[in-house]
């Protein structure tokens, strides 16, 4: 039976991380299905993708900076494994 790559997703928000595409290559070459959105995207169409997993792909910015870039809080309250980078 051929594994159906849809059956696991994984969702990558881009705090602008220069190696979002690098990240997403490794996670596509274990045959695992993954989207990039930008690190504002939306509550609901996180809960309409419907993720197995969320990685958080870090960027220039320190969160203790002053106007850095933050996702929804609801974002990280989901019942998913998470997983951030620098």
């Amino acid at each position: 039976m051929k594994h159906d790559i849809h059956e696991e997703k994984i969702l990558i928000l881009d705090f602008g991380s220069q190696y979002t595409q690098l990240i997403a290559r490794r996670v596509r070459e274990l045959n695992v299905y993954c989207e990039i959105h930008p690190f504002n995207m939306p509550l609901k169409q996180v809960r309409e993708f419907a993720p197995g997993g969320i990685v958080l792909s870090g960027g220039p910015s320190s969160v203790y900076d002053e106007g850095s870039p933050v996702c929804d809080p609801g974002v990280l309250s989901l019942k998913v494994p998470k997983l951030g980078g620098g």
